[in-house]
């Protein structure tokens, strides 16, 4: 598998390109995409960064996994493709938009409108088996997302963090605080939104006062 990123990211990655972990990694997954149905589409692994380049990223959210259903993921986290039906957790998240910011529930599940405006939607782990959850997970890709959030946190100032669920709290500690704003609350899927740890976090408001306050431009979520 070809390593097909956007030129920000792999000027910056050289190095964690080369290690032997990364390419162990690279051979599971063309041996996983030879033998199986597996998600994304292999030219969208990288999607997530080829529609945020490194020096737009404003805001970025962390999630754990691609979907593994056939037509949703479409490597970025919480998205689908196009004209599917929408996940429980992509719902909760736009029922929390437009009870935040008062505005009406979109059609499209795609995401990519967001990521093009500086929103790295990213999945610790960026490639799945098709109706196998977490089946690529402690393959590697977990160390270099790591490595993307450290290195974010590291190269730029004033980036907003959006941590949703135990999963994605756990990555505070590569984040410096004095730098950036990190905002958290349960996770958008319905076992813990219903319980009270979603509704009601304000992060998309939240997300767009701390743009407004940097004088960088705001989200239109």
């Amino acid at each position: 598998m070809d390593i097909d990123i956007h030129d920000s990211w792999k000027e910056r990655c050289v190095e964690e390109f080369q290690k032997p972990y990364f390419k162990d990694l690279l051979e599971f997954i063309h041996e996983e995409y030879a033998n199986y149905k597996c998600f994304p589409p292999v030219e969208k692994v990288f999607s997530a960064f080829d529609l945020c380049p490194f020096q737009d990223v404003k805001v970025v959210i962390i999630g754990q996994d691609p979907y593994h259903g056939s037509g949703q993921a479409n490597g970025l986290c919480f998205s689908v493709a196009e004209g599917i039906a929408h996940p429980p957790s992509l719902i909760n998240i736009f029922k929390e938009i437009e009870h935040d910011l008062d505005i009406p529930y979109p059609k499209s599940g795609n995401l990519e409108r967001w990521a093009k405006q500086g929103v790295l939607l990213l999945n610790a782990t960026l490639t799945v088996r098709a109706h196998l959850a977490g089946s690529h997970q402690k393959k590697g890709w977990e160390q270099f997302t790591d490595h993307i959030i450290q290195l974010i946190s590291t190269e730029k100032r004033d980036v907003v963090f959006l941590l949703w669920g135990g999963f994605a709290k756990k990555k505070i500690k590569l984040i410096d605080s004095t730098k950036h704003t990190i905002l958290t609350s349960g996770h958008p899927s319905p076992l813990s939104a219903n319980r009270g740890y979603w509704f009601g976090n304000g992060h998309f408001n939240k997300t767009n006062a701390v743009l407004r306050s940097v004088e960088k431009k705001e989200i239109d979520w």
